[in-house]
């Protein structure tokens, strides 16, 4: 691969970032995390402590860094910089079955099993699939809240008003989970009080 002359390379894993190279939140939070261990070692005092602290959450470049950490490890400080971790990829279904039971867990609820639907899906798939755990908690959740609304409700003059429209929402919601669980997009009920966790 060919390098476009003077056009910086980043640093690889275990290199020194260059002093002039600007810091990221994780940079910062990194010497942050150092800072506070040295100071539960008591390394330094309070006064020490709250300089190194500032000067971390304030630092701009790497040069700035670099002073604090080698004020506490010496030279060593260079291998302690650590590489970037890999982003962490979402739980996703690895087979067709686990989106066909996750999306279940959602449209049981239209045909009658509310309740018992989501519950048995959490009970035998969940245990093995987290892409239907997910899923059937969120339905569940969502329908012990449907039936407490169902149940409290209709003791207000507005609520006999709003029972008829929440159960035409809990309809059309249930679908689109359903529909959000074969497509693999994360799915969550508006106002759900999340018992099951």
């Amino acid at each position: 691969m060919a390098v476009m002359a003077g056009v910086p390379r980043p640093p690889g894993p275990g290199q020194v970032p260059p002093a002039h190279l600007r810091v990221t939140n994780q940079d910062r939070e990194h010497v942050v995390e150092h800072v506070q261990a040295a100071y539960a070692e008591g390394r330094f005092d309070k006064l020490e402590f709250d300089d190194r602290l500032e000067r971390a959450m304030t630092a701009r470049t790497h040069g700035d860094l670099m002073p604090i950490m080698t004020e506490l490890y010496g030279a060593s400080a260079v291998p302690r910089i650590r590489p970037m971790p890999a982003p962490v990829r979402p739980e996703a279904p690895t087979e067709s079955n686990e989106r066909l039971g996750a999306s279940a867990a959602h449209l049981l609820t239209l045909v009658g099993f509310p309740i018992v639907g989501p519950l048995i899906l959490l009970l035998t798939g969940g245990k093995t699939s987290p892409y239907i755990r997910r899923h059937a908690m969120e339905a569940l959740n969502f329908q012990l809240t449907v039936l407490g609304a169902t149940f409290l409700l209709p003791f207000t003059v507005i609520g006999i008003v709003l029972l008829p429209v929440i159960w035409v929402a809990a309809v059309v919601l249930s679908i689109a989970g359903g529909i959000s669980a074969l497509s693999e997009n994360p799915f969550r009920y508006p106002m759900t009080i999340r018992l099951v966790k």
